[in-house]
């Protein structure tokens, strides 16, 4: 759909007339993705205000022909530097004020372009693309959904399967191979698989812990479909539910609830952050929600708009984003329960219907 992309590069050239740049260098590899159709690396855009320029090498001139016909290319011989190959297009484009993506350039490449490109202004500019990214299209929505679908279907699977013998590694990689089983490309993420005390930590990383060795069992993970993702988390319990348990999970699922339910267009993130980061605070253990409530998933799992005390972003329809609390307590164990929410005109719709009642999460 060519179409699509040229429209999104259209509306990105109005936001770098207006940062007063001739044209925007566009680094970030999420970045090129969106506005070009492009699924490899290694390459960059130049966005100019009488077309635009994908500079790449010999590895992906095939592809780039395939995924972006009509998109100018500059394919660069192996004995030309990326900054070489930058600065002669510069040139030759006669660009007299360059914007660059602050956020993903590194201070190498930004001092090689500087000598190679001496005359032209460089100019720092954030967010321009990312806040393109914030609103999602219908076929993004579509992608996204069935992101979340291969997740969820592969966390069936897990569940039903589960054998307390298992290690959080194995439970890891047989849950990432059911998501592609069920059409995931990729994983979102590195998923997190966590027993007992290893689940108060909110990126802990899989290990030979026994799933037999604690009640709690926490799992992280999403998938990939069509460069999208999807991003969840459900708290299993495979033992007795003791009333400390009962009581943290009843606070993090009223918290969520809370939250989600205050999702519509002209809420801002902090505003819903704060809702339940209220609920959590009233219950005595705010010192344990130490993270912000939500952040934005699509092409990064990580990305535009969140959901956090410091955030002025107002919600707008086309939003996508997780939904994620959790209270975690060092040498016993975090709950956190996360689904991903999309802002619709008159509210918000819960894309992710996996159960999350702590009777439900018992695995017998």
């Amino acid at each position: 759909m060519p179409d699509r992309y040229l429209g999104r590069r259209d509306k990105l050239r109005q936001a770098v007339k207006k940062s007063g740049a001739d044209a925007l260098l566009v680094t970030n590899f999420s970045n090129v993705t969106y506005l070009t159709g492009f699924t490899g690396d290694d390459s960059f855009l130049l966005v100019r205000q009488d077309g635009d320029v994908i500079l790449s090498d010999f590895r992906y001139d095939t592809q780039l022909e395939g995924e972006c016909p009509g998109l100018d290319m500059q394919i660069r011989c192996h004995s030309v530097t990326m900054p070489e190959w930058i600065a002669r297009t510069v040139k030759a484009a006669k660009i007299r004020r360059l914007a660059l993506e602050a956020d993903s350039v590194s201070w190498t490449l930004l001092n090689e372009i500087a000598e190679k490109v001496k005359g032209v202004e460089t100019l720092a500019t954030s967010g321009l693309v990312e806040k393109l990214r914030e609103i999602k299209d219908k076929q993004e929505i579509d992608d996204i959904k069935s992101a979340i679908l291969a997740a969820e279907k592969a966390f069936g699977v897990l569940r039903a399967t589960l054998r307390l013998d298992k290690t959080e590694r194995q439970v890891r990689d047989e849950l990432e191979y059911q998501m592609r089983v069920f059409g995931a490309a990729d994983r979102g993420f590195p998923s997190i698989v966590a027993v007992g005390p290893q689940s108060a930590l909110p990126h802990a990383v899989p290990g030979n812990r026994l799933v037999a060795g604690s009640n709690i069992l926490l799992v992280d993970w999403g998938s990939r479909v069509n460069q999208y993702c999807s991003d969840l988390t459900r708290v299993l319990i495979t033992g007795k539910i003791s009333p400390k348990l009962e009581r943290i999970h009843r606070v993090v699922f009223k918290a969520q609830l809370k939250a989600i339910e205050a999702i519509r267009p002209g809420v801002t993130g902090r505003e819903v952050d704060g809702i339940a980061r209220a609920v959590i605070a009233d219950a005595g253990l705010g010192r344990y929600f130490g993270h912000g409530l939500g952040h934005g998933i699509g092409l990064d799992v990580h990305e535009l708009p969140r959901l956090a005390t410091t955030s002025t972003t107002v919600l707008k329809p086309g939003m996508v984003t997780t939904v994620e609390p959790g209270v975690y307590i060092p040498g016993w164990g975090g709950i956190r329960i996360e689904d991903d929410v999309l802002v619709t005109r008159d509210g918000h719709e819960v894309l992710t219907s996996l159960p999350k009642t702590l009777e439900e999460m018992v695995v017998s």
